[in-house]
């Protein structure tokens, strides 16, 4: 599939922050298995209410639609119902293929393509309806224009058929919020198990690509699923940790769950809140940062707000992945700049850092 990207900036955007936010959406992209093959930046300060992007720059890419030969406009920021509705109006007025996709639209079809549980399918699923209810009047708007809008016989078909949509995806959402509340209760007894067994158990939190499977399988010995790629697991994974000292060894739960990125919107952390349970009841939490990113602290800073977001009030652990990918200058910085978070510097590449993160661990939870 190929992709014509737009995002919308302010304008006193700086370019490197510009292109960390690019190289974000490319990578979103290629995760699903899409080409890149135009990119569209515009810096203004508001948004056009009807289109988002002005019909000036829709008009722009429906000039080269042809020659490029794409298949969808993706647009990085959370669109109104009726603004997507609008510019997927104006292409098929042009009589292009191009269809329009806002950033929730491409997560969530992402989520789609990784999902293997059943339990993830569901909440996916349930994600994909509460984004679609705001569109369901719009749907049906193209009925106002088929003619004799004014009679009684089109606005009551357009209401009948507006209703019936909110009917059945409202006994969809019920029927999937019963299903998950049953692995909900299934995993509350596996928790209760955990605690007579005395098993502690540490959430992994990570912003996308700070190589935290790659983590996970050095600490745990267990494999999971390590690709530079936004998204590529989506399942809850638990691996077990042995920490041994001189006089006594101890067993602990990693559990490694769903990512982070920026402007995840609540209502798609709300439809995995069954999921994020057994995390958020955890003794700790281990926050992986990749230290070789340009924008450190605005990736912190995002995890941690997020956080916040599901009431995760654990003690943290900082976690500096990817060490072997700066010199030891740019540790010192590091290290100085974030002082006050304590940070461990570990490279899960070539299993550096370990004994400090072991003897941190056995600190906070023993």
């Amino acid at each position: 599939m190929k992709v014509v990207l737009v995002d919308i900036v302010p304008k006193e955007t700086k370019p490197e922050d510009l292109k960390d936010r690019m190289d974000e959406l490319e990578n979103l992209v290629s995760t699903y298995w899409s080409l890149v093959v135009l990119t569209e930046i515009q810096k203004r300060e508001t948004p056009d209410n009807h289109t988002y992007v002005g019909s000036g720059k829709l008009e722009e890419i429906k000039n080269i639609w042809e020659e490029l030969d794409a298949d969808v406009i993706i647009i990085w920021n959370i669109l109104k119902s009726s603004q997507i509705y609008h510019i997927n109006e104006y292409l098929k007025s042009t009589k292009s293929k191009l269809q329009a996709w806002d950033r929730v639209d491409l997560i969530l079809k992402i989520f789609d393509l990784h999902a293997v549980s059943p339990e993830a399918k569901l909440q996916i699923e349930l994600a994909a309806i509460k984004h679609m209810w705001p569109r369901i009047f719009w749907m049906w708007m193209e009925l106002s224009r088929q003619g004799w809008w004014g009679s009684w016989a089109m606005r009551w078909l357009w209401e009948t058929n507006t209703e019936i949509m909110k009917r059945h995806l409202r006994e969809k959402e019920y029927k999937i919020m019963d299903k998950l509340e049953k692995y909900k209760q299934t995993r509350a007894q596996h928790r209760q198990w955990r605690l007579r067994k005395n098993l502690l158990t540490v959430w992994i939190v990570w912003y996308t690509n700070a190589w935290k499977s790659s983590l996970m399988n050095a600490l745990t010995h267990k494999w999971v699923l390590s690709e530079n790629k936004l998204f590529a697991t989506l399942w809850t994974s638990v691996g077990k940790m042995f920490i041994e000292t001189e006089n006594w060894g101890h067993e602990i739960l990693m559990n490694d769950t769903i990512w982070f990125i920026r402007d995840l919107p609540p209502k798609l952390i709300k439809a995995f809140s069954s999921t994020l349970e057994d995390s958020i009841e955890s003794e700790l939490l281990l926050h992986v940062v990749d230290s070789s990113d340009m924008k450190v602290w605005d990736k912190i800073k995002i995890v941690d707000d997020t956080l916040d977001q599901i009431w995760a009030k654990q003690e943290r652990i900082y976690v500096f992945n990817k060490t072997d990918l700066i010199t030891e200058e740019k540790q010192r910085e590091l290290s100085k700049e974030f002082k006050d978070l304590k940070p461990i510097f570990i490279s899960a590449e070539n299993k550096t850092g370990f004994e400090e993160l072991k003897d941190r661990l056995i600190e906070k939870l023993f």
